[in-house]
C-alpha cells in the first residue's frame, strides 16, 4: 500500500475510536497526509525495519512504533527512530 493510502486509512480507523500507528521512510509525504502517528525511520525504501537478519534492530524500530500507542490522539506525530 502506499504512504498517502495507509496515512488515509490510519485516520479514518483512529476517527472510529481505533488507534493506530505506522514506520514511515517518507517524512514529507506522511506529515502532508496527517498520518495520526508514525516513526520515521531513516533507511532505504524497502527496508522499513533495516538491516536483513538483525532481529535486535527490528525489535527496537517495532517497540518504538508501538509505543507511539501510548501518545494521545489527535496527531499527526512523527517521530524519529534514534536507535
Amino acid at each position: 500500500m502506499c504512504h498517502q493510502t495507509v496515512g488515509l486509512v490510519a485516520g479514518e480507523l483512529e476517527k472510529r475510536g481505533i488507534a493506530t500507528t505506522s514506520i514511515t521512510m517518507l517524512r514529507e509525504v506522511t506529515e502532508k497526509v496527517g498520518t495520526p502517528r508514525a516513526l520515521f525511520v531513516s533507511y532505504p525504501l524497502g527496508y522499513p525495519l533495516g538491516r536483513p537478519n538483525d532481529p535486535e534492530l527490528q525489535t527496537r524500530i517495532l517497540r518504538a512504533a508501538f509505543s507511539l500507542l501510548e501518545r494521545p490522539a489527535p496527531g499527526p506525530i512523527v517521530e524519529d527512530f534514534t536507535g
